[in-house]
């Protein structure tokens, strides 16, 4: 008996001590995987997540706070982001009053004081939000629209704060960086030049989007956004008839909609002019490939 229990005894400890290496692999493997020796990089948005990539190249691992298909006037973060923010060496901050940003920053930095925090913003000329439909357009309530990286030129002098970021990190790649980041502007000027020659002949330059995301885009090459939406919040049965004839007076049979919000609202002025509602989405990851495909609509609606 005392033989067989020593046997059993014998069994288990070598099953213990197996089991005991294997989760020693498997941390060690965790933290090799995690210890990459990359910069971790956090964003609010993922058009910022390509700049940051395009410039640290595979010297950083950026974090999206705002993640795919969620809405950055509403998103809350999540317990993994925070670990990541906790972890990271600079946040590149939108800096222009999202509405993520003005509920969490504060928070986000208390979670990391030692990050660098950038403001992409910077140097950068803030306009008025467009006003939503009024019955009149006289409406200004002087609120200033966040969605800067929409214009291709606010997007390079986002992209140049963000490698003077990374160069005060890491000076030791300054030139990679730099180097990564003249390449990358390249592509932007390049991209100007293609919205500019496509917009270039169009005599109807008016659009209708529900949400007015594309102010700075507007601006930037002497466009009309007519807003469906004010400060997220839906209009008035008013606001609908007023819309109706705005777009009907201007030509108008597509009303742009992003894929983060209800297009309900759109959907019925489309309707009663007998349009369509178009999903465009001024916050994909791709930055460069998605202007170009959101410029393909935007020149189809207004021919």
């Amino acid at each position: 008996m005392g033989v067989g229990r020593l046997e059993k005894a014998g069994r288990w400890a070598v099953c213990l001590l197996m089991l005991a290496m294997g989760l020693i692999t498997l941390v060690a493997c965790g933290n090799a995987a995690n210890d990459s020796g990359k910069i971790g990089v956090v964003v609010s948005i993922l058009p910022q997540a390509e700049f940051v990539e395009r410039v640290g190249g595979d010297k950083v691992d950026v974090t999206v706070m705002v993640p795919p298909g969620a809405d950055p006037h509403t998103y809350t973060a999540s317990v993994s982001q925070m670990k990541a923010l906790s972890e990271a060496k600079m946040y590149a901050k939108l800096g222009s009053g999202i509405e993520f940003e003005l509920a969490w920053m504060d928070r986000l930095v208390a979670a990391n004081r030692n990050m660098l925090v950038v403001d992409c913003s910077s140097r950068i000329d803030l306009i008025e939000m467009a006003s939503g439909p009024d019955s009149g357009g006289s409406h200004d309530h002087g609120a200033m629209d966040p969605h800067i990286w929409t214009s291709p030129l606010n997007a390079q002098t986002m992209v140049r704060n963000i490698c003077d970021g990374l160069v005060q990190i890491d000076p030791d790649n300054a030139a990679l960086y730099e180097r990564n980041r003249d390449t990358y502007l390249q592509e932007l000027t390049l991209l100007d030049r293609d919205i500019r020659n496509a917009l270039s002949g169009m005599t109807n330059r008016r659009f209708m989007v529900y949400h007015p995301a594309l102010g700075y885009f507007a601006k930037e090459y002497d466009l009309v956004m007519l807003a469906v939406e004010e400060e997220g919040k839906e209009p008035s049965g008013e606001d609908i008839t007023y819309l109706i004839q705005q777009a009907k007076e201007n030509g108008i049979g597509v009303i742009f909609a992003s894929p983060q919000l209800s297009p309900k609202s759109a959907q019925v002025v489309a309707d009663a002019i007998g349009g369509k509602v178009v999903f465009i989405d001024p916050l994909a990851r791709r930055y460069v490939a998605n202007l170009l495909g959101m410029l393909g609509e935007l020149v189809q609606a207004m021919e």
